[in-house]
C-alpha cells in the first residue's frame, strides 16, 4: 500500500462483507499488528486501531503513500493494485522510484502559504462528500494536506491546488484551456482557425465540474433513423470524454509549471485531452493503448480527494471502461499518444464505425469473454457480409500475421468462426443465438429462484404486489412458455425453473 496510493485495510471482514472478527491470542495478534514494521525494509509507518463490531474484534490499519519504495525482508517488492499484491521486477522498482520522486511535488510546502490561503468554506460545503471531521482543518489533516509547524498548520501544494482561494498564485497553469477549432487541420498566423476559447480555472475540487459544464454544450447530439424511429445519441459517450478530462487533471505532472491541461474540440470530428507529463512509471503508453487496468500514483493526495468527491472510482479501471464505452457506442477506440513535449494525448473520434443494429447484435457475444479486438472483428465481419480474412483483421487490430493467427485460432476453438474451406484464408462468423430475454414481470423473481430453487403463488403476489387472479394468469403463461415448470397441486404447488430459464 505505501508503494501505491496508501489506503486502509480491515482484518476480520471477509470478501463477501461478512464480519468474522479476529479470534487470535494476544501474542499472535501482536505479530499481525507489527508485521509491516518488522518485515519491511525500510519499516512502514502506519496506524493500527482495534474496533469492535457486534462483539467481534476488527483490526483497522491506515497507511499513507510513502516517498520511499518498501521491500519485504525476503527481498521481494510488492505493489498493491486493487485487491492484489503485484510482484515487481528490479526494472519496475527503478521506475517506481522515479514516480515516487514526482509524487513529492504535491507535498511541497510553498514559502509563505498559510491556512488563510485555503477556502475553508469550500471544504465545509463538500463535507458530506469528504471524510467526516469536526472542522475544515481536521478534514484537511485527515488527507495529509496540512502539517503542524509550531502552533500553526501550514498547507502543502496539493491542498492549495485542491482548495486554494487562488490556486494560480502557487501554480501559474493549474487550469484547463478549452479550445475549439474548425477546418481539416490546425492553422496558424493569418489562417488561425480557432473559433472559440475558454480558460477554466479555480481549485481542483470544483475545476472538473466547471470544465464539464463548459465542454458539455459542445458535445453534440445526433439523430439517426433506426427501426422507423429517430434515436438521439451524443457524438462522444459521456463517460469517455469526462474520464479523459478527469485523468488529465488528476495524473498530470504538476512539476511542469508552465503548461496547462488542454482540451481541444477539433474540426467537428474529434475531442482531445492533453495532459502535461508522460504516464507515471511503470505505466506505459503501450499498456494504456491495450486498455489494461494499470495505475501508478503520481499525485496520490489529489487522487484520493477526487476519488472521495466522486470524480474517480476504482483506480486503474477508467481507461478500460473508456474503451468499452466507445465500443458500445460503435466508435473507434481512443487514441493515446505521447508528443515530443512529453504531453499525453487522449483522442476520441466521433465517427460511427458500427451502426446501432451491429452494436446490439454484438451483445450476443458479451458473455463469451472475448478480447476487445476479437469483438471488433465480429462486429466488422457482421457489417461486411459475415466473413473476413486474416489481412483484414491485421489492419483492423493493428497487429501482425502471428497475432492475427493466434486470435483467429482462438475464435475457431470457441466455435465462433470457421474456415470457409480447408487451408483457406477466408473465415465465416457463426451466428450466436439471440440473448434470452426473461419476461419483465418475472425478472424481479429470478433472485428468489436462484437462492431457493422454486416459487410459490404467494411469493409472486408479494414481490409484484398484484391480485391473485393476475398471479394465476402470469404463472400459467410462464409455464406454457417454459420459463417455469409446475409441480404439486393446490396449496402444495411449486414452480421450478423451466427449460428456458438459465440460472
Amino acid at each position: 500500500m505505501p508503494n501505491a496510493d496508501g489506503g486502509e485495510l480491515v482484518i476480520g471482514i471477509e470478501d463477501d462483507g461478512e464480519v468474522t472478527g479476529v479470534d487470535q491470542p494476544d501474542d499472535k495478534r501482536a505479530i499481525i499488528t507489527e508485521a509491516a514494521r518488522s518485515r519491511c525494509v525500510p519499516p512502514v509507518a502506519y496506524e493500527c486501531r482495534e474496533v469492535m463490531d457486534g462483539g467481534l474484534l476488527l483490526l483497522r490499519f491506515s497507511v499513507d503513500w510513502s516517498p520511499e519504495v518498501h521491500d519485504l525482508t525476503d527481498g521481494r517488492t510488492l505493489l498493491r493494485r486493487r485487491d492484489q499484491n503485484m510482484p515487481f521486477s528490479q526494472a519496475d522498482v527503478a521506475a517506481l522510484k522515479a514516480t515516487k520522486a514526482q509524487g513529492l511535488v504535491e507535498r511541497q510546502y510553498p514559502p509563505g502559504a498559510t491556512l488563510d490561503d485555503i477556502d475553508q468554506d469550500l471544504v465545509e460545503s463538500l463535507r458530506e462528500r469528504l471524510r467526516p471531521g469536526p472542522s475544515a482543518e481536521a478534514i484537511l489533516a485527515s488527507y495529509g494536506l496540512v502539517e503542524r509547524r509550531g502552533k500553526r498548520l501550514v498547507p502543502n501544494l496539493a491542498c492549495l491546488l485542491l482548495f486554494g482561494r487562488d490556486p494560480s498564485r502557487w501554480h501559474p497553469r493549474c487550469d484547463i484551456d478549452f479550445v475549439r477549432f474548425e477546418g481539416a487541420a490546425r492553422e496558424t498566423g493569418s489562417r488561425l482557425n480557432v473559433v472559440g476559447r475558454e480558460r477554466v480555472g479555480g481549485p481542483i475540487a470544483t475545476l472538473i465540474d466547471s470544465a464539464v459544464a463548459a465542454i458539455k454544450p459542445h458535445v453534440k447530439a445526433r439523430q439517426r433513423l433506426h427501426d422507423l424511429f429517430f434515436n438521439e445519441t451524443l457524438e462522444y459517450p459521456t463517460f469517455a470524454w469526462q474520464e479523459a478530462v478527469v485523468n488529465a487533471v488528476a495524473h498530470r505532472d504538476y512539476g511542469l509549471m508552465g503548461t496547462a491541461v488542454d482540451v481541444h474540440n477539433k474540426h467537428d470530428d474529434r475531442l482531445e485531452a492533453i495532459s502535461p507529463g508522460a504516464p507515471p512509471e511503470p505505466v506505459t503508453v503501450a499498456e494504456l493503448r491495450a486498455a489494461r487496468p494499470v495505475h501508478a500514483a503520481r499525485n496520490p493526495l489529489i487522487v484520493r480527494v477526487l476519488t472521495d468527491l466522486g470524480h474517480m472510482r476504482e483506480l486503474g479501471k477508467g481507461i478500460p471502461r473508456m474503451f468499452d464505452e466507445m465500443e458500445r457506442a460503435g466508435r473507434n477506440p481512443p487514441e493515446i499518444d505521447l508528443d515530443g513535449s512529453s504531453r499525453l494525448h487522449v483522442t476520441l473520434q466521433n465517427e460511427v464505425v458500427f451502426d446501432a443494429e451491429t452494436v446490439a447484435w454484438l451483445e450476443r457475444y458479451s458473455d463469451v469473454g472475448l478480447a476487445r479486438d476479437q469483438r471488433r472483428l465480429l462486429a466488422w465481419a457482421h457489417s461486411h457480409g459475415g466473413t473476413f480474412t486474416s489481412r483484414e483483421y491485421q489492419k483492423l487490430a493493428h497487429t501482425d500475421i502471428y497475432g492475427a493467427s493466434r486470435d483467429i485460432k482462438d475464435l475457431i476453438r470457441r466455435g465462433l468462426v470457421v474456415s470457409e474451406k480447408k487451408g483457406g484464408r477466408v473465415y465465416k462468423v457463426i451466428e450466436a443465438a439471440p440473448p434470452v430475454v426473461i419476461p419483465e414481470d418475472l425478472q424481479p423473481l429470478v433472485g428468489d429462484l436462484r437462492t431457493r430453487g422454486f416459487l410459490r403463488n404467494a411469493d409472486v403476489r408479494q414481490a409484484l404486489g398484484v391480485e391473485r387472479d393476475r398471479v394465476r394468469d402470469l404463472l400459467r403463461a410462464w409455464v406454457e412458455e417454459e420459463w417455469l415448470a409446475r409441480e404439486g397441486k393446490r396449496k402444495g404447488t411449486k414452480y421450478f425453473p423451466g427449460p428456458r430459464m438459465s440460472l
